[in-house]
C-alpha cells in the first residue's frame, strides 16, 4: 500500500468516527425528547380519548353546529335586509338630490320672477306707450287745429258782425267828439 492510500484510509476512519459521535448525540437527543413528550402526555389526560366525554363532546359540538347554522341564517337574513335598506337609502338619497336641485331651480325662478314680470310688463307696455304718445301727439295737433279754426272762425265772425252791427266809434285821444258834450274841467 502506498502512503497516500494510508493517509486516505486514516482520514476516512477519522471522519467515520466523527459521524458516529454525531449519531450518538442525536440518538440521545431523540431519547430525551421522547421521554419529555411521554411525561407531558402522561400528565395531560386530555390526550387520551374517553368514550363518555367523547359522546358528550359530540352532542355539544352538534348543538354548537346547529347554533352556528342558526346564526349564519340570521346573518344572511340581516345582510339581505341591510342590502335592501342600502338600496332604499341610495334611492332616497338620489330623490333628495333631485328634489334639492329642483328646489334650488325653483328658488332661482322665484327670485327672477319680479325681474321677469317687469320685463314682460315693459314689453306689453311699450306698444301702449307708443300708442299713448301717438294719441297725445294727435291730441296736440287736433288742439292746435281747433285753436286755429277757432281763431279763424272768430275772425270771420268778427268781420261778418262788423259789417252788420254798428259798433260805437270812440274818439281818438286828443280830439273832442262830434256829438258829445264837453265835460268841464273840475
Amino acid at each position: 500500500m502506498s502512503q497516500t492510500d494510508n493517509s486516505t484510509i486514516q482520514a476516512l476512519s477519522t471522519e467515520v468516527s466523527k459521524l458516529r459521535q454525531e449519531l450518538q448525540l442525536r440518538d440521545q437527543l431523540v431519547q430525551q425528547l421522547s421521554q419529555e413528550l411521554f411525561r407531558l402526555v402522561k400528565g395531560n389526560t386530555n390526550f387520551m380519548p374517553q368514550p363518555e366525554f367523547s359522546e358528550r363532546h359530540q352532542s355539544q359540538i352538534q348543538a354548537l353546529r346547529d347554533q352556528l347554522q342558526a346564526v349564519e341564517q340570521q346573518v344572511t337574513f340581516y345582510q339581505e335586509q341591510i342590502t335592501t335598506r342600502d338600496a332604499e337609502i341610495y334611492q332616497l338619497r338620489q330623490t333628495v338630490q333631485e328634489l334639492s336641485d329642483r328646489s334650488r331651480m325653483l328658488e332661482q325662478v322665484v327670485q327672477e320672477l319680479p325681474q321677469i314680470y317687469r320685463q314682460k310688463f315693459e314689453e306689453r307696455m311699450a306698444p301702449v306707450r307708443e300708442k299713448m304718445i301717438a294719441l297725445q301727439r294727435e291730441n296736440r295737433q287736433l288742439q292746435a287745429e281747433l285753436q286755429s279754426v277757432s281763431y279763424r272762425l272768430a275772425l270771420k265772425t268778427r268781420t261778418a258782425n262788423h259789417s252788420g252791427i254798428d259798433l260805437p266809434n270812440f274818439p281818438r285821444l286828443g280830439s273832442p267828439p262830434n256829438n258829445m258834450p264837453a265835460v268841464p274841467n273840475a
